[in-house]
């Protein structure tokens, strides 16, 4: 938005038209109604609609009232609403009589941001639980400061007509608050109530109508209490609940989830609650009780396992993953039940969550013993969104619902492009002008419904926006499912090194241009010289990249297979200090655990290196240290390792480090991590706890960020990849850093891990980042 507004100058206080379009987030917040009343407060006439690209106003009234509207627009606009550009003209008076609010004009580019779902207002949840009042108990109650948008709109501009409401006639009461400028339901274009919207229905497995309306939601409740499985379809698809205090059901949802130990979600009926179980701090309460409702990440207290949250929730685990009620749906269900319930997304392993009623009967069937349905289509499915508190300020692990689609607002403009991100924890990206719309969360590209999923969301992006780009930006990797659609899109295709798109996504979202020092940390990313990165020190300056320093290589036996068993990549590791001899050289309890057989074959890999890859990779070396120091042998889902490496660290206030070796190579400098894996391995030898050993790591990889940036004398210095999801770390390399003289910068708009890459691929290709230093944007087609 302007820093500044030229306002009317005319001393004889004539009549004047003022001709205004604002862009932004716009629709579907109660702009148009704040305007109508400002507008008649002030005696001015004219009239405002709803454009493709956001609103558009004209008015007529003395130079006085004109300069006012103007001033208080930006200051006094609605709360869910964003003003990105505010421009206006003056022209000749036309005689308007009065201000009138105008159908809306679908022409013309459709710039208008989509607003995210929004948490229930508080005067929509006095209504549902006012037993006087109409919409008592009902659970699609909404208004136009919340409710859903994006999960019910299919075009723009944002009307009834272009939203999955259209299929519910408004009553005569809902007709005349829609079509009442002064009430809060003005042009809400989800407004209904249990006489003309959406009802509750409970299914059984089968597709049996069991209840309606609040019969279903009660017996909903009773069957959660009883230990069954219920599916919900809710804002933007389906979540499985179960009562989070029965071990013997929590543990079934795991089994016919296939989810043997990765931490589930928790929804607890208020505040109160979660304060009795967590040490929240008030900035993590804000983000509970925002608008946008995430999941929040939050250290329980150690006595809350039993009765009313079991083991199985979370094993070993002392986080929690927390949300509280988001629509009038969970206000209503958690109320009545009273404590917390597991609420997991509605989908079985590497698929999509469900959206359609019959959909979920197939693919849940086998989970769930219940299902909790309601007739509003969703138009786009969208998870719940996943943060965490790091350095006081939210860093979002999962960007879903509450904050996609709005756009990453860039410093300078971008040309028309797609990127399509990576394969784990894929989301799409599509630029206009200066900003960047990243989808919500898609999730890993690993079946067809994942693929058909990926598909329609950047079908719908495309259609909503009418954008027709001239590019594709993908990863380098070309077995990616996402790199394969590129190449086949018939468009000029840009290919973006990994952990290059990792710090150019940090860089986007804090608005730098360079130069900086990228510490892009991670599990794996398609190398140059054929090997997997994932350890990088990356300098950025404009439109060029040098590979500046990396992690000393090792192999990974067994490949993939590796990922899944950390004891192998300790083996990896290992192998590159101690050779062929190294169960005969290492005496330490986790070499005793590998069975003989299984020595001899891994010897033998790595010996003839068959099937070992190398890399550079941080992310395997935290898994390497996990496995050695017992913490982890295999892993039943990705980050697990280093988690418990993570959670171990905290235990201990020790501040010593580890040593470690710089090595100057031809192109780029080598950091040697051998003396460190050394020290660990004495530290065992002489029975040091594992929580020290732990924290000794952490200080040495901070000491190891701050040592690269002194020797590429760069102020900035990014922090970016998934290793950066680890609190401890990045706090601790923050500080680090801080207290040496530099300035560094860590995500919060989009994720550290590969959710974020598709925003630094569309910057790459939107701005020709390749030119100069190590070529890391290839262009093909």
């Amino acid at each position: 938005m302007p820093s500044s507004i030229n306002h009317l100058t005319d001393s004889k206080q004539c009549r004047q038209r003022l001709q205004l379009w604002i862009e932004g987030a716009v629709q579907g917040v109660g702009f148009r109604p704040f305007v109508y009343r400002l507008a008649t407060k002030l005696g001015l006439s004219g009239w405002i609609n709803n454009s493709s690209g956001g609103v558009t106003v004209e008015l007529e009234g003395r130079t006085e009232a004109l300069n006012e509207f103007l001033r208080r627009i930006p200051r006094d606009k609605p709360a869910n609403s964003l003003i990105y550009s505010l421009r206006h003209r003056f022209a000749e008076t036309v005689g308007y009589e009065r201000f009138t609010i105008r159908e809306s004009d679908g022409s013309g580019d459709r710039s208008a941001l989509i607003l995210p779902d929004i948490a229930t207002c508080s005067d929509c949840l006095k209504e549902i639980f006012d037993p006087d009042d109409r919409r008592y108990r009902y659970p699609f109650t909404n208004c136009t400061n919340c409710g859903p948008r994006y999960s019910v709109v299919e075009s723009l501009p944002y009307d009834r007509e272009n939203t999955t409401m259209r299929i519910f006639p408004m009553c005569q009461q809902c007709r005349e608050e829609y079509e009442n400028p002064l009430d809060r339901r003005f042009h809400a274009q989800a407004n209904a109530c249990p006489v003309c919207g959406p009802h509750l229905e409970l299914w059984d497995k089968d597709g049996n109508v069991a209840a309606r309306n609040d019969d279903a939601l009660l017996s909903a409740c009773n069957a959660i209490r009883e230990g069954r499985i219920v599916a919900l379809k809710g804002l933007g698809g389906f979540q499985l609940l179960v009562d989070a205090g029965n071990d013997k059901a929590v543990k079934r949802l795991r089994r016919f989830k296939a989810r043997n130990e990765k931490p589930f979600a928790l929804m607890y009926p208020d505040l109160e609650s979660v304060r009795n179980d967590c040490n929240a701090t008030d900035i993590e309460i804000d983000l509970l009780r925002s608008r946008e409702s995430p999941i929040v990440l939050l250290r329980c207290k150690n006595n809350i396992h039993q009765p009313h949250i079991c083991p199985a929730v979370a094993p070993d685990n002392p986080n929690l993953g927390i949300m509280i009620p988001y629509t009038p749906l969970h206000h209503l269900l958690m109320a009545d039940l009273g404590s917390p319930v597991v609420a997991t997304s509605g989908n079985v392993a590497d698929e999509p969550i469900c959206i359609d009623n019959d959909e979920a009967l197939v693919r849940l069937g086998n989970i769930c013993d219940l299902l909790l349905v309601h007739n509003r289509p969703i138009a786009h499915h969208v998870d719940d969104s996943i943060v965490r508190v790091i350095m006081g300020r939210k860093t979002i692990l999962r960007r879903a619902r509450g904050y996609a689609p709005l756009p990453i607002q860039l410093n300078h403009d971008v040309s028309p492009a797609l990127a399509v991100g990576g394969h784990q924890k894929n989301s799409v990206a599509i630029s206009c002008g200066n900003r960047v719309t990243v989808s919500q969360h898609i999730g890993d590209l690993e079946s067809l419904r994942s693929y058909e999923t990926f598909h329609k969301v950047m079908t719908s992006l495309s259609k909503l926006y009418n954008f027709d780009p001239d590019r594709i930006a993908c990863d380098k990797h070309p077995d990616y499912v996402s790199t394969i659609y590129a190449a086949g899109s018939g468009l000029k295709q840009i290919e973006v090194q990994h952990h290059y798109a990792h710090v150019l996504s940090c860089m986007a979202e804090n608005e730098l241009d360079g130069p900086v020092l990228g510490v892009s940390w991670d599990g794996s990313g398609y190398g140059l010289d054929g090997t997997i990165w994932g350890g990088e020190f990356l300098k950025v300056d404009g439109t060029s990249l040098e590979r500046f320093a990396h992690f000393r290589t090792f192999p990974l036996p067994g490949g993939e297979k590796a990922v899944r068993e950390p004891w192998r990549t300790s083996l990896g590791l290992l192998y590159q200090i101690f050779g062929q001899n190294l169960f005969s050289a290492c005496k330490i309890p986790a070499l005793s655990r590998v069975d003989p057989n299984t020595r001899d074959i891994i010897l033998r890999m790595l010996g003839r290196n068959v099937n070992s890859p190398m890399t550079s990779s941080a992310g395997r070396l935290f898994d390497a240290v996990a496995a050695i120091t017992g913490l982890c042998r295999t892993a039943s889902f990705e980050g697990q390792a280093a988690m418990k490496l993570e959670f171990e660290a905290e235990k201990s206030d020790t501040n010593q480090t580890y040593g470690f070796d710089l090595k100057s190579e031809k192109e780029s400098i080598m950091i040697n991590w051998e003396s460190l894996i050394l020290e660990i391995v004495n530290d065992l030898q002489n029975s040091k706890s594992a929580s020290a050993i732990a924290k000794c790591f952490h200080n040495t990889l901070s000491e190891i960020i701050v040592a690269m940036a002194n020797r590429a004398a760069m102020k900035k210095i990014v922090l970016t990849g998934g290793c950066f999801q680890n609190r401890f770390l990045t706090e601790q390399t923050i500080r680090r850093l801080r207290e040496t003289g530099f300035e560094p910068y860590w995500h919060h708009l989009v994720p550290p891990n590969d959710g974020g890459l598709c925003l630094g691929q569309l910057v790459a290709a939107s701005n020709g980042y390749s030119k100069g230093g190590t070529n890391v944007s290839g262009h093909s087609r």
